[in-house]
Parts: C-alpha cells; structure tokens; sequence
C-alpha cells in the first residue's frame, strides 16, 4: 500500500473513533436530561413543588418555571374549591328555603281543595295545585341539574345499614306514588341485618330518582315491587315497575346525561336522574343495570358492595 494512504489511514480512523464516542457521549447526556425533565414533569403534575436548584443551569431554569407552574395550579385549584363549596352550600340553602313553604303551599291546596267550594272557586284551586306542582317538579330539576355537575357529587362511603337505606329512598316517593295510587310493595327480608358501603344522603337520592321514575312512567293503580338481592360480593336494590318499558336500544343510552327517549317527550323531565344514579353509583365501587320488556315494564337494578362483619368491604 502507498505509504501516504497509511500515514492518512490511522488520522482519519482516529477521528471516525472520535466521532463515534462523541456521538455516544451526547445521547447518553441528552437521555439523561431527557429523563431528568421527565421526573420533574412527573413531580409537577403529581402536585409537587421541585427542589429548589441553585445555580445557572438548565435544570434549575425548567425546575424553577415548573414550581411557579405547581403554585399557580394549586391556587387555581384551591379558589375552584372554595367556589364549589360556596355554590353547594348556596344551592342547599336555596332549596331548603323554597321547599318549607312550597310543601305548605301544596299542603294548603290539597286541604283547601276537599273544602265545600262553589265551581269557579274549586277551578282556581285545582290552577293553584297544578302550577305548585309545575313549580315542585323544576325546583327539583334545578338542584339535580347542579348536583349533574361532577365536581358538585361529594361522596364519602361508610358502613350503611341496607334495609333502612331502601326504606327512606321508598319514603321519597310515597306521596308521588299515592297521587297515581300506585302501591310500592316492598320485600326487604334479604336486606334486613346487611351492610353495604354507601354514602347515605347521595345512595338514597340514587334510589328515590329510579323510584320517581317508575311512578312517573307507570300507569294509574299499578304496582312498583322494590326487593333486595344478595350477592356474594354485591347488594342488588332492585325496582320493578309495570311502565311503558325502554326499548333495547335505548337501554345502554338512558344512564346518559340529558338523554330522554322519544317515547317519553311529552313527560316532564330533563334526563338528568339515571345519570345522577349511574354517577353516585360509580363513585363508590357499584353500578346499575337495566333490564326492560318494552311496553310491558322495566327493572332497574342498583348494586353497592357489601359490607361484612368488622367493616371490611366485599370487593374494592
């Protein structure tokens, strides 16, 4: 071989095996600042201030911008908090207030109603009962239509008493069930002695929204057979009613927000009921199922985890 091209060999090899350790140098930093930027983002969106870096590196500019980031984040959470709270407490007061003298005004109607009255002043009381129902039925709708908001469903499971949670849900729609004269027969023997975990105040408005629902959409003079089912891990409420039924493709649709069947258009209501269920359901491990013979009647099934002796829950 010519003797330049050996004194030009070993330079240019030298240099290929520079360029190669270089290049190996550099993504072997650039990976670890990569990987060092990613557990600081991690940190950041878990909601943790960065350790402070002391010097003028890179790291200590993105760790300094990434902690005003988790300030700013924090406060914005903590005023959207106090917000939530202001308005939830706003919203319970509005509705305590307004629903005393509502009940008053209906109880007065009502009584006012069986009183000896000539036909024109019997047509003003029978307006007056009708728009102080109108004026029932959209309070109602107003506060659930708040409560559909996720961040407004506060729930907090504890050790709840089955037989006695069903019995206050059916409480709620006795006095709708008695103007249609609907019976609510109710079967709690499998429920008597059980335990499940449910946040109480939000599991029995769940309950008493699925059985407005079957009075609702049930026929005068029917019946609505609320029973309970156990399972090995699971309490099953279950609410039967003799309805119109819901077609099977509407079945997996109805726990949806604002959805309402065209079947039921002509009925008050804004399709926020079954979302509220579904939603107070999920968040404490349960779930509801729909089973419906169109036309015939639908079975509204709620499951929360059972609770067993000592507090310990079935299932997670």
């Amino acid at each position: 071989m010519h003797p330049y091209i050996l004194s030009m060999a070993a330079p240019l090899a030298a240099c290929i095996l520079f360029s190669i350790a270089a290049k190996r140098y550099y993504e072997s930093k650039a990976e670890k600042t990569y990987q060092s930027l990613l557990q600081m983002l991690d940190q950041a969106l878990q909601g943790s201030t960065l350790e402070n870096v002391y010097d003028e590196s890179m790291d200590a500019a993105v760790a300094a911008r990434l902690n005003r980031l988790v300030h700013i984040t924090r406060t914005h959470r903590q005023s959207a908090e106090q917000e939530r709270d202001t308005i939830k407490a706003l919203i319970s007061d509005i509705s305590h207030q307004i629903r005393t003298p509502l009940t008053n005004l209906m109880l007065y109607t009502g009584l006012l109603k069986e009183q000896p009255l000539c036909d024109s002043a019997l047509h003003l009381v029978e307006k007056l009962e009708k728009q102080s129902g109108k004026l029932d039925f959209f309070m109602k709708e107003l506060v659930k239509s708040s409560y559909a908001e996720q961040e407004m469903i506060a729930i907090h499971p504890q050790r709840t008493d089955a037989a006695e949670l069903i019995r206050t849900a059916c409480q709620e729609a006795e006095l709708a069930a008695m103007k249609k004269q609907i019976v609510i027969d109710t079967d709690l023997r499998a429920a008597e002695g059980i335990f499940c975990c449910a946040d109480k105040k939000w599991t029995v408005e769940a309950a008493a929204n699925v059985l407005e629902n079957a009075v609702k959409y049930s026929p005068e003079q029917s019946v609505i057979k609320v029973s309970a089912i156990l399972y090995e891990s699971f309490l099953c409420i279950q609410v039967k009613d003799e309805g119109i039924g819901i077609r099977e493709e509407e079945q997996g649709l109805v726990f949806g927000r604002f959805y309402r069947s065209e079947d039921v258009k002509e009925t008050q209501g804004f399709g926020i009921g079954l979302y509220l269920v579904r939603e107070v359901l999920r968040r404490q491990g349960g779930f509801a199922r729909i089973r419906s013979d169109y036309g015939k009647g639908t079975a509204v099934q709620l499951f929360l985890s059972r609770v067993y002796g000592g507090g310990e829950m079935a299932v997670k």
